[in-house]
């Protein structure tokens, strides 16, 4: 190990560089800095030289060059192990570095400030990524240090080795830095791609990940598995930047339910209630207030009620919050909440309580969602995109009347949140029985229409609404005999003219969106 003597310091966050480079004087380390980093350590009293007495060349295009210089990356990249790259260094009178101090220009801050194309490219750091890149190449010689959060760790190795750091410290200092400039770089390339706005950018030849750790969960799925939470940099954060205001920390399985629970309420405009359980609804309700809304939710399926997450499209008040006293849940999700039913919360020790903003719909080249597979993942656009029911073509021979569409349209909206294959039985106002994840669609029907009569539902004269075609005309017949008398579906089956000759025969009216939501 050779011992630091010479630091180059060059930060745009400088959140403790006073403190670290004062210390770094004090062990007689002399201090190379840049611009704006050099007058601030220069207005703390620290002796510091400028690179540009350094490089005998003053900084240039208002700063874009000031250390791409062979007399600073020569200092950097010298391999000590090497006695001809020392040679070289005396030969060309270049002293080494031994301890790179960078971080890099803001740009993740600045663009989310909406900045034209020419503020944002100048936040495109050139300097800093080359001699963070280059420290850490060379980190069997030199040091790399990229995190404020770091300092402390470096100076009491500095302080307790003689000046030196052990090459197992440098190592892992140099990961977090080529960390550093991929998350740097991994950023940049994602807002120009959503500036172009183009369809050939929605899936790039490469597509770089930043993701920064929030949380370890307690485990898993289940218990054996070990569990993270990451949110993507750059982006509003998980759940669209949510605050906990009580109960104990999210699980693994909390948040997957909070996050479809939060999609699916999205989908309605009145007050609604969305309750979930293992990643489907078990209910849906709306209603002029939140406490409506939620008596119907809860009517659908009281049994799995228990235990599960709610989603509410307004603000938590004290009625929705007085009308739920009674029901076990895990989680609540609103985008408010007001006092009083902050109060009634908290009596409810093991309640989870989340303000999470409204989910925003539209995608853009930027937002793909991703889902794993074995050695790679697959990418597709959100299924945020609202349907119009007025487009809805009728395939029978009857129309719906104006209250089976207000019904398909409730059915509808709940089967887009619904796992496939999906059936949903619905009046105007909430959900009367779903039947989701079966392995086929005839099962599924069957099984809505029994959480229904498990319920005490009553199916006379209610829509149902399929996540898809229906292959065969056997559930169809099932519906009609539970008191369907509409149904919504996207049509496109081989036996399509089977199906409407059922509906007909049954005279259900039988609507097509055009429109499949497979949620797999």
């Amino acid at each position: 190990m050779l011992p630091i003597q010479r630091a180059l310091v060059s930060v745009s966050d400088k959140s403790g560089i006073a403190d670290f480079a004062r210390a770094l004087a004090g062990l007689e380390i002399e201090i190379v800095s840049t611009g704006g980093t050099a007058s601030a350590l220069e207005a703390a009293g620290i002796p510091v030289t400028r690179v540009s007495d350094v490089t005998q060349h003053p900084e240039i295009l208002d700063g874009r060059v000031k250390t791409l210089h062979p007399r600073i990356h020569g200092g950097i990249l010298a391999d000590r192990q090497r006695a001809g790259h020392l040679s070289e260094l005396q030969e060309h009178g270049i002293p080494p570095i031994d301890l790179v101090v960078c971080n890099l220009y803001p740009f993740e801050r600045t663009v989310a400030g909406d900045p034209s194309l020419g503020e944002a490219i100048e936040m495109i750091d050139i300097g800093g990524p080359t001699m963070i890149r280059a420290a850490a190449k060379n980190f069997r010689s030199v040091a790399v240090v990229v995190e404020p959060a770091d300092y402390a760790q470096v100076l009491a190795a500095l302080e307790s080795g003689e000046r030196q750091l052990g090459e197992g410290l440098r190592k892992g200092l140099a990961i977090k830095a080529f960390r550093h400039t991929q998350a740097y770089d991994a950023a940049i390339s994602t807002w120009l791609e959503a500036q172009a706005a183009e369809t050939e950018n929605l899936f790039p030849r490469r597509r770089l990940l930043d993701l920064a750790l929030v949380a370890t969960t307690r485990y898993g799925e289940n218990p054996h598995q070990p569990g993270a939470v990451y949110r993507s940099v750059g982006g509003p954060g998980v759940l669209g930047g949510y605050s906990q205001l009580q109960g104990r920390e999210l699980s693994y399985n909390n948040l997957l339910d909070a996050d479809a629970a939060r999609r699916l309420v999205a989908l309605f405009e009145e007050p609604t209630v969305v309750i979930v359980k293992h990643n489907n609804p078990c209910g849906i309700g709306r209603g002029e207030t939140l406490a409506d809304a939620y008596a119907r939710a809860l009517a659908c399926d009281p049994t799995s009620a228990f235990g599960s997450i709610l989603a509410l499209n307004r603000t938590a008040d004290r009625e929705f919050a007085e009308a739920m006293r009674k029901l076990f849940a895990e989680v609540v999700v609103a985008p408010e909440i007001d006092e009083e039913a902050a109060s009634l919360f908290a009596n409810k020790k093991n309640l989870r309580v989340l303000r999470c903003p409204p989910l925003a719909t539209g995608t853009s080249a930027a937002e793909l969602e991703l889902r794993a597979i074995d050695g790679g993942f697959l990418a597709q656009t959100p299924d945020l995109e609202a349907d119009d029911s007025g487009g809805w073509t009728t395939l029978g021979a009857r129309e719906p009347t104006d209250a089976e569409r207000t019904a398909l349209d409730m059915a509808w909206r709940a089967a887009r949140g619904t796992k496939s294959n999906a059936i949903v039985l619905a009046d105007a106002q909430a959900t009367l029985g779903i039947g989701a994840g079966q392995m086929s669609r005839v099962d599924a029907c069957h099984l809505a229409v029994r959480k229904a009569a498990d319920a005490g539902l009553d199916l006379a004269g209610c829509a149902a609404a399929s996540d898809a075609f229906f292959p065969f005309r056997d559930g169809v017949d099932v519906l009609a005999a539970a008191g369907v008398t509409a149904i919504v579906q996207p049509a496109g089956s081989k036996r399509d003219d089977e199906v409407i000759a059922a509906a007909d025969e049954h005279d259900l009216a039988m609507v097509a969106t055009g429109t499949r939501h497979f949620r797999h």
